[in-house]
């Protein structure tokens, strides 16, 4: 007997707080009955679980993939405009199962994301608690000074949240822009460009290079592949499952 949440995440539903989300507003349903408790356990062998009306069933295998994201592809399980998402580039690749992201990448930066149909995994990974770092090559336009650099660093104000302090470092000033490396504990909804911003800086280049030191170098622009074990172990000792 596992609890519902689990048994939802492990099924690729999501992370375990999504799958509580389903439950909240309705969706599942445990051999023809509207779930009303988070705490209801069931007995994934026996009982039937549906979500919206589709039956679920336990993932035949557990994924964890890390993906060179392009641009111009939404990190989404779906999209109502019928883009490209980076479920659609798993597809591709071989892997029909039912995926989500781990956290995102807007629309027009690219780089390293993990797709995975384990919830546990995913909750872990992504929670704030854990600092997991992540490393991004960012080119702005213009010249960017040595004070901004050290606010960028100590953690600057921005309209809807102060960014906690970060390693942010200058790598080459060529005519008309900077390229700059930021390493970030954390992963506000566009909080790069956001800072950039800030000081007079627009980003027209972000790309994540590494997650939690592994850089995946090699995985080309859109190219996809399952972490090795040593890379699956290097995050479970970071997200606190090991």
């Amino acid at each position: 007997m596992i609890r519902i949440n689990r048994f939802l995440a492990e099924a690729g539903l999501g992370s375990r707080r999504r799958c509580e989300e389903l439950v909240r507003r309705g969706s599942v349903f445990v051999n023809g009955r509207r779930l009303e408790k988070l705490s209801i356990k069931i007995d994934p062998d026996q009982d039937v679980v549906t979500v919206d009306g589709i039956r679920i069933s336990r993932a035949k295998r557990r994924l964890i993939l890390a993906l060179n994201k392009p641009t111009g592809v939404l990190s989404s399980t779906s999209d109502i405009h019928e883009r490209k998402t980076v479920i659609d580039l798993a597809k591709e690749n071989g892997y029909p199962e039912r995926l989500f992201p781990v956290g995102r990448l807007d629309l027009e930066t690219s780089g390293i994301l993990i797709l995975t149909n384990d919830g546990e995994f995913a909750f872990h990974l992504t929670h704030p608690r854990f600092k997991i770092e992540k490393t991004y090559n960012v080119t702005v336009e213009g010249k960017i000074g040595k004070e901004n650099i050290s606010r960028l660093a100590s953690g600057i104000r921005l309209e809807d949240f102060e960014t906690q302090p970060c390693e942010v470092r200058s790598i080459e000033e060529l005519e008309g822009f900077t390229e700059l490396v930021v390493k970030l504990k954390e992963g506000k909804k566009r909080q790069i460009r956001k800072m950039f911003e800030a000081v007079g800086n627009k980003v027209i280049r972000l790309h994540r290079s590494s997650i939690g030191g592994l850089s995946f170098s090699d995985l080309e622009i859109g190219m996809i592949r399952p972490l090795s074990a040593s890379e699956e172990r290097r995050l479970r000792e970071l997200s606190g499952l090991i």
